[in-house]
């Protein structure tokens, strides 16, 4: 039986495809390991949208050629967007690499590796379709906590935003069957799922190419429904397509929680404009204040990208002001990469790498300031938490989340307790940190019961 070791780099859209990976491999007879000089077969699940993560993706796959190297009849694939954009280009470049398999068809996967024992056939380069649909039929191995998860509901994107490589990638918007999600969160939840994270390249787009017709809105009704959820979360909404319908569906379905990921990129019209986003910035202060009225004390977290050709200072400017008024709970900021094939490759008026950082810095000192004031209006309150665990080398410090705190991208709450993993534990916020928050527990194990409020 060989051995398989997969290294998942990039977004948690990429980890699920990881985990359907892993799920394809162990189903055709092939174990896994987490140490790569045990493995057979060394996987790297790339990502390839900047050139930060080109360079990550690069380098992730020179050292697995080197452990290859170490070993005899050890086999290297390359998978995932990086192989999607540029499979042709890498084989000629790196010989060492047996597989490259795309977006779209890595669950042939074990066929290819059946292929690759017969040294002449070495390498394959398969890039296959754009993406591949999940579905709740296909073997998937869970990795990470087992009381969160992720949820992909559908893939691709319609959207032509003038830096994004995505669509190029992944292909068109296609929506899973709504049913079809519902059937794998039970099957999440009875895994032991309590937490189910919805992502996409667009939440929002959800079924609106399926026949017939239906809404994220209408999606996160029967998910409600599931028995033993207790926390659902949306990742990537995209501003346009936030509804009446959805917010409704926020603010009142219990187990779905109070947050909103919608990354706004910026706000200075011109930029916006040049961006190819669909929104002003005063038509996004009117999105933004329509959200807070119908989901009374919602997070709102968003991204933006600084050093986008031809932002001025002024421009901005602008951005850092907007970011001021709007007080968000959670803001991402990235630097402008300058991707190929993207209609803003080829835009004037490229802003410097040394401005770009600076702009960056900038912004997130500002947005720290706003959150470590939001936090400190959280001191005295008794906040519903997610334990995930204990601290390293501190055994009676626990580490959990709040409901609003995503997992991996936000902060966390640290406490003195006694808790399992995946259990549920009410704790009084007693210091604020600029993103976490330290406490201490005041009650164990809360239970099943959906409560009221997720504060």
């Amino acid at each position: 039986m060989e051995k398989v070791h997969l290294l998942s780099l990039g977004c948690p859209k990429n980890l699920a495809d990881s985990e359907l990976i892993l799920g394809a491999l162990t189903g055709a007879g092939f174990e896994l390991t987490l140490d790569p000089e045990d493995a057979q077969v060394l996987v790297v699940n790339t990502c390839s949208f900047i050139e930060a993560a080109k360079k990550e993706s690069l380098d992730a796959i020179l050292e697995a050629a080197e452990v290859k190297k170490r070993g005899a009849n050890r086999r290297l694939v390359v998978a995932g967007c990086l192989a999607q954009r540029y499979g042709a280009e890498l084989r000629e470049q790196m010989p060492e690499v047996d597989i490259f398999v795309g977006t779209g068809n890595f669950l042939d996967l074990p066929e290819l590796l059946r292929r690759t024992e017969r040294p002449e056939t070495r390498p394959i380069p398969y890039a296959g379709s754009a993406h591949l649909l999940p579905a709740a039929s296909m073997a998937r191995v869970r990795s990470g906590d087992f009381f969160t998860s992720y949820l992909k509901i559908s893939e691709g994107c319609n959207h032509k935003c003038a830096f994004c490589i995505i669509p190029a990638i992944r292909g068109r918007h296609e929506s899973r069957p709504l049913a079809d999600v519902v059937r794998e969160a039970r099957m999440l939840v009875d895994s032991g799922a309590r937490e189910l994270n919805l992502i996409a390249q667009d939440l929002t787009a959800y079924g609106r190419d399926l026949a017939p017709r239906t809404s994220l809105a209408a999606l996160l009704e029967e998910l409600d429904r599931v028995e033993g959820v207790r926390w659902i979360r949306l990742l990537y909404c995209y501003p346009n397509f936030v509804t009446d319908e959805l917010l409704g569906a926020i603010a009142s379905l219990p187990s779905v929680v109070p947050y909103i990921d919608m990354p706004l990129q910026h706000a200075d019209d011109a930029v916006l404009r040049a961006m190819r986003r669909e929104r002003s910035s005063g038509a996004l202060r009117k999105l933004l204040d329509r959200i807070r009225k119908r989901v009374p004390g919602v997070t709102l977290r968003t991204s933006f990208i600084v050093g986008f050709p031809g932002e001025t200072d002024e421009a901005f400017g602008r951005l850092v002001d907007f970011v001021r008024e709007q007080q968000f709970e959670r803001v991402g900021v990235f630097t402008y990469s300058r991707e190929e094939n993207t209609a803003a490759f080829g835009l004037a008026a490229q802003v410097p790498e040394r401005v770009k950082r600076e702009r960056r810095a900038a912004l997130m000192e500002a947005q720290a300031e706003i959150s470590l004031r939001k936090n400190r209006d959280l001191i005295g309150r008794e906040m519903e938490v997610l334990v995930e665990g204990t601290v390293p080398g501190r055994a009676a410090r626990l580490r959990g989340r709040i409901a609003a705190q995503a997992p991996e991208i936000d902060g966390a709450v640290f406490f003195k307790g006694e808790a399992e993993p995946g259990e549920f534990v009410r704790v009084r916020v007693k210091q604020a940190l600029t993103y976490d928050l330290r406490g201490e527990m005041v009650a164990a194990d809360i239970g099943q019961e959906k409560m009221a409020s997720h504060a």
